[in-house]
């Protein structure tokens, strides 16, 4: 049984998801919150197996609540549900520790496979949330910045890093990363260990959504 915590402002939207969710017999609704302070408390009241958490709360926003919940309660699960796709709170949520992102408009079935998923330890972000940060149109290109800083300057990567985690991106494996880059498996899970400590992020998921957002790689159509 997946025991889940609701945390939006609205209460139609915590009832209607409580509701709908509830139609699997493996998915329980334990509690819902209003903001994240009190996400956060239920939290440590009823011990569920993953949050499902609006990103725009009063009190103490998804963003803040998700480090909070993320720092506390390590084996809590946190998602982000979301209408909106703004580059820099996704890339807060992921350094905040973040478990996936889906928006609203996701269709129940997918929610509910959704969150059995990520109670089992997978990472989930929705297909259409990555491909509205990589139409969106700030553009990503890693040469250039504001402070005439490129991306990659900014984190300190090398130019073979951002070439592994460009091939990241684009969903290569390993075996095909060393390929294209004419070096061994070895290498390559070496240099993809170093960038993940760099940037602080989880894992290949984690990493290729924090490039996108932070502009360190450059995406064409």
């Amino acid at each position: 049984m997946c025991r889940v915590i609701i945390a939006d402002d609205q209460e139609v939207i915590r009832e209607g998801l409580k509701q709908l969710i509830e139609q699997d017999d493996e998915i329980k609704v334990v509690g819902c919150a209003g903001n994240g302070k009190e996400a956060y408390e239920l939290c440590g009241k009823l011990s569920p197996d993953i949050v499902l958490m609006d990103m725009i709360m009063p009190v103490c926003d998804g963003i803040e609540c998700t480090r909070l919940v993320k720092d506390t309660y390590k084996s809590v699960k946190v998602v982000i549900l979301t209408t909106f796709s703004d580059r820099e709170k996704i890339s807060q949520a992921l350094y905040n520790g973040a478990d996936g992102f889906v928006y609203k408009d996701i269709k129940i079935t997918e929610l509910r496979q959704l969150i059995k998923s990520t109670v089992k330890g997978l990472r989930v972000v929705h297909p259409n949330v990555v491909r509205t940060i990589m139409d969106s149109g700030e553009g990503c290109d890693a040469g250039s910045s504001s402070k005439g800083v490129t991306a990659g300057e900014k984190f300190n990567l090398t130019e073979r890093e951002k070439s592994v985690i460009s091939l990241i991106v684009l969903g290569k494996s390993n075996r095909e990363i060393a390929a294209s880059l004419f070096i061994t498996e070895g290498r390559v899970k070496n240099v993809i260990t170093r960038i993940l400590d760099k940037l602080r992020c989880k894992d290949r998921t984690q990493l290729a959504i924090f490039a996108v957002v932070n502009n360190i790689i450059q995406v064409r159509d």
